[in-house]
């Protein structure tokens, strides 16, 4: 089946960096696109990122735009998003998603999501 496991959240101080990392198994990872994904307290989801499937375009919320940078590695399943600048309003949780295709579209899986918490 199809698992997304996060990893590398933390406690960060305003302008520190952090990189997450997703081991992805249970599917052909290189054939699907990826997303980041992340809900602050109290709010809905919002998409952070995207990543087409290979070695493909890359797309980021303007939020975080400058400051985030979405990889993959296919030959090792994994997805990563180093965080730089980070802000307060980065505080959230953050979630590996798998994409219903090659290029960026809706998603149909989900990690359990790591935690990255930004304050001094």
């Amino acid at each position: 089946q199809v698992q997304l496991v996060e990893s590398g959240g933390g406690l960060v101080q305003p302008g520190g960096s952090l990189r997450l990392s997703c081991a992805a198994s249970g599917f052909t990872f290189n054939r699907y696109a990826m997303s980041w994904v992340r809900q602050a307290p109290g709010k809905g989801l919002e998409w952070v990122s995207a990543i087409n499937s290979g070695l493909g375009s890359t797309s980021y919320a303007d939020s975080v735009k400058g400051r985030f940078t979405i990889s993959r590695d296919n030959a090792k399943n994994t997805l990563a998003l180093q965080m730089n600048s980070l802000k307060p309003e980065d505080t959230a949780v953050y979630y590996c998603a798998k994409a219903r295709a090659a290029t960026m579209t809706a998603c149909d899986y989900w990690g359990q999501g790591t935690q990255v918490t930004v304050s001094s």
